[in-house]
This record gives C-alpha cells, structure tokens and sequence, in this order.
C-alpha cells in the first residue's frame, strides 16, 4: 500500500468526520470543508491504487525497460500533482486531436 492510499484513507476519513459534525451544527462551511477533504482522499486513493498497478505491471515488464519505468514511477511518486496535470494535458491534447475540424 502508497503512502498515498494511506493519506486518502486518512483524509477520507477526517472529512467524513468534519462533514457529519456541519450537519450536526449546520456550520456549512464544516460541511463544505468535509466534503473537500472526502474527494481529496478519495482522488489520493485513486492515484495510490494507480501507482500500485503500475508497479505490479512493470515487475512483468522485460529486463531493459524496468529501469525507465521504475524512474518514471519514482517521478510519480515525489510529485502527484504534477503527474496528474500531465496526464490530464495528454488526455485534454489526444481528445483533441480524434475530432474532424471543419
């Protein structure tokens, strides 16, 4: 298990928490607050389970390109942020590029 699914665990949790006490209160802003951190862990579980996969798959990967995919994996791993802006711009760009332009 990442430290990331074990941080979107954690924040999952806590929000579940600060949003059941808004409604206990009615502070909106509390329950605001849990329901951001609940998708916050929630997406964290996500991309844990993803870098997981890929772990899992570049172990059955051949001998020469392990090395490149463990490297790429580690980038992964330090800077989720990045990772996930860069997998969004390629999907944004490769969902572009499939349309006709009249």
């Amino acid at each position: 298990m990442t430290e990331q699914r074990i941080e979107g665990a954690a924040n999952g949790i806590s929000g579940k928490i600060k949003s059941g006490l808004g409604n206990l209160t009615g502070d909106t802003r509390l329950q605001v607050e849990g329901k951001f951190e609940e998708v916050k862990g929630k997406a964290l579980d996500a991309y844990g389970r993803a870098i997981d996969k890929l772990e899992t798959l570049s172990e059955r990967a051949p001998a020469d390109l392990r090395d490149p995919i463990n490297t790429g994996l580690d980038f992964a791993r330090r800077k989720p942020l990045l990772t996930t802006g860069i997998i969004a711009g390629l999907a944004f760009l490769l969902a572009g590029s499939g349309r006709r332009r009249y």
